[in-house]
């Protein structure tokens, strides 16, 4: 066959001699024939590309879905190349065509500089046995597939579409393959793959022009669906350089497995942080004291308390769970009652489980004000059921669910367990008189809260008036904006502690407990400090913290708003210079703002005292309902 191939080739090959009067010309004419005799094959894989082309936004969307989950990718990826006719192994068969061609011109080669013909001496070289000046050719081959890549992430309608990964790869074994065949061959037939490399861009212009891509190819809805899988890749892409390895690797994966090791897991919480175990506590020790059930708690925090608690009390089964494994195990979850804290599910990366659709996943809040002024008209669509803190938030939701035409979800009036435990741990803890009034300004930490657009004008007005003030960020602020802070810190670093403190330990709440007076913007702080110390807030007016500009339609008042002058007073930032005038008043009479305090409280928190038995109570009958659900009935079994 070889042989056949041979003499087909040196029939063009001479021709081009007799008219050139130089070998070199006669293969450069050889290979542009090659070319235009396979521009056929050159437009069949042009189509192929365009297909695959076509099909990517879908593809991409598949590895949004089941990100992490390379095995049902790859099968959902399969069901779009048979539906769009895709052949993934057809880019290959021009490199195969190609190799073909070299062993047949190895003959063509031979025939030529054999004879000794005058001018052929260089053509018959092999740099590898020969050396020389011959060497150049292998540069020049790797150079012609490095000048062909760089073109083809361009103009070819699929590799300008790949990762830099996969161009680099592509790009790399063409260079690699150049260099290598360069060496080993003869510099005749080396020349022939420089020209074929180089005329490659003519073609693929030329295809191109004959096969649109832009014609078939919605570009707009692709950049759409790269961009949701970015912002997917880059939630969990790997901190610090690529080869130092992650030391919290091998724990992940292994933490990964024992979570899919272990069958029926009934009941699973998962937790943020470990600052989230807070509001889970209740739920949890009633569950534990009450019932069997064994609670598997996934976190993304290797260092979350959780891990402690496990060790004295074996129903506890935590898991270190990293961002990228959580994304692919939330999907893949497999458990009757799934609780959280979690707002927007389902809408961004973490999704429901497609595996076990039967799952119920219970919603439990991190704070006692308002669903539609800070979080996304969304946040709460995706859950099966909502352990309410009060009647407002029942009043909002439902509001919500008729005007957004939404299936009523559970709302279960539950309380607010965090909040009893405070209440409990501020009436147990020993009361100390103050030697002057401890006034606690605690701030929110988004961008014009009180420390960016007026922290001078609150500190010096209260400064000389016989209170201790202590200046407690988010610890969240100290973190971003650590410049802003220490320089704060700097400007009053004269002041003696006992009349200005700046606090920036935060395991501890005492000086919360301790306060006779807080001051706060948009910070949620004000409910469990009002509501545990029975003592009144000073509200500053800064720019309302807002995630929900649309808030108004709702046509109910947010608590964040209306609870303001209920259990304290809002303050203008132009009227600061009245905040001793306001304190006094509130220092002078404490049991006005108690009885104040108490019937906001009364109206705001329901089972005041019992909400973590009222959360827990209900986890554990959604695990029976669930369990009884699942369970063959007489019919069935017969």
């Amino acid at each position: 066959m070889l042989d056949a191939l041979a003499r087909l080739f040196s029939y063009v090959v001479q021709p081009c001699y007799d008219l050139t009067g130089s070998w070199w010309m006669a293969i450069l004419l050889f290979t542009a024939i090659i070319k235009i005799v396979l521009m056929p094959l050159s437009l069949w894989c042009q189509w192929n590309s365009i297909i695959m082309v076509r099909l990517m936004p879908d593809l991409n969307r598949i590895k949004v879905k089941y990100f992490g989950d390379q095995e049902t990718i790859g099968e959902k990826q399969n069901q779009l190349n048979k539906k769009f006719h895709y052949h993934p192994l057809l880019s290959l068969v021009p490199l195969a065509v190609q190799i073909l061609i070299l062993f047949g011109l190895v003959e063509v080669i031979h025939g030529i500089t054999d004879g000794g013909a005058s001018g052929t001496e260089f053509l018959g070289l092999v740099p590898a046995e020969d050396g020389g000046l011959s060497w150049i050719m292998p540069f020049l081959a790797a150079l012609s597939a490095v000048v062909m890549g760089e073109a083809q992430n361009h103009i070819n309608p699929l590799q300008r579409e790949q990762s830099r990964l996969e161009k680099n790869s592509t790009n790399g074994l063409s260079v690699a393959l150049s260099l290598v065949l360069g060496i080993y061959v003869a510099a005749g037939m080396a020349f022939y793959w420089i020209c074929s490399n180089l005329l490659s861009i003519g073609v693929q212009v030329l295809c191109n022009l004959v096969i649109r891509p832009e014609r078939y190819v919605d570009y707009e809805d692709l950049r759409a669906s790269k961009a949701e899988l970015d912002d997917l890749n880059s939630l969990t892409a790997r901190k610090g350089p690529w080869w130092r390895r992650d030391p919290l690797s091998a724990r992940d994966k292994a933490d990964y497995k024992r979570f899919f090791g272990t069958v029926n897991k009934h009941l699973v919480f998962y937790s943020e942080r470990s600052g989230f175990y807070k509001y889970f506590q209740g739920a949890i020790e009633w569950l534990l004291e009450n019932s069997d059930v064994r609670i598997h708690y996934v976190t993304g925090d290797p260092n979350d308390q959780v891990f402690t608690l496990a060790k004295t009390n074996p129903r506890i089964v935590p898991y270190y769970i990293g961002q990228k494994r959580l994304i692919t195990l939330m999907m893949k979850l497999d458990a009757d009652v799934c609780v959280s804290t979690l707002e927007d599910l389902d809408n961004y990366y973490l999704k429901r489980s497609y595996v076990d659709k039967d799952t119920k996943y219970v919603f439990m809040f991190h704070h006692m004000t308002s669903t539609h002024l800070t979080a996304t008209p969304e946040s709460y669509d995706h859950h099966d059921a909502l352990l309410c803190v009060g009647p407002h938030q029942i009043a909002e939701i439902r509001r919500s669910e008729e005007m957004r035409h939404l299936p009523a979800k559970e709302l279960i009036p539950c309380g607010y367990d965090l909040l009893d435990r405070q209440i409990a741990d501020y009436a147990a803890r020993e009361k100390h008189p103050h030697e002057r009034p401890v006034i606690l300004l605690a701030p929110s930490w988004q961008e014009d809260c009180i420390l960016d657009i007026c922290a001078d004008e609150v500190i010096k007005p209260l400064l000389g008036h016989g209170y201790k003030l202590i200046v407690r960020p988010h610890p969240e602020y100290t973190k971003r904006y650590r410049p802003r802070w220490e320089a704060l810190v700097a400007r009053y670093a004269s002041y003696p502690e006992d009349e200005l403190y700046f606090e920036q330990d935060f395991s501890s709440n005492e000086s919360i407990f301790d306060a006779d007076a807080l001051i706060t913007d948009w910070s949620s702080i004000f409910c469990e400090y009002t509501f545990a110390t029975e003592k009144p807030c000073v509200f500053i007016d800064t720019p309302m913290k807002v995630g929900n500009p649309d808030w108004e339609s709702l046509g109910i008042t947010p608590t964040d708003i209306s609870l303001r002058n209920e259990v304290g007073v809002s303050v203008a930032v132009s009227e600061l210079d009245r905040l001793p005038e306001i304190i006094d008043d509130m220092i002078e009479n404490p049991e006005r703002w108690r009885e104040q305090i108490r019937e906001a409280r009364d109206k705001t928190v329901f089972n005041l005292g019992h909400g973590g038995e009222v959360a827990g109570r209900y986890i554990l009958g959604c695990l029976l309902a669930q369990q009884e659900a699942k369970e063959p009935t007489s019919d069935e079994t017969r």
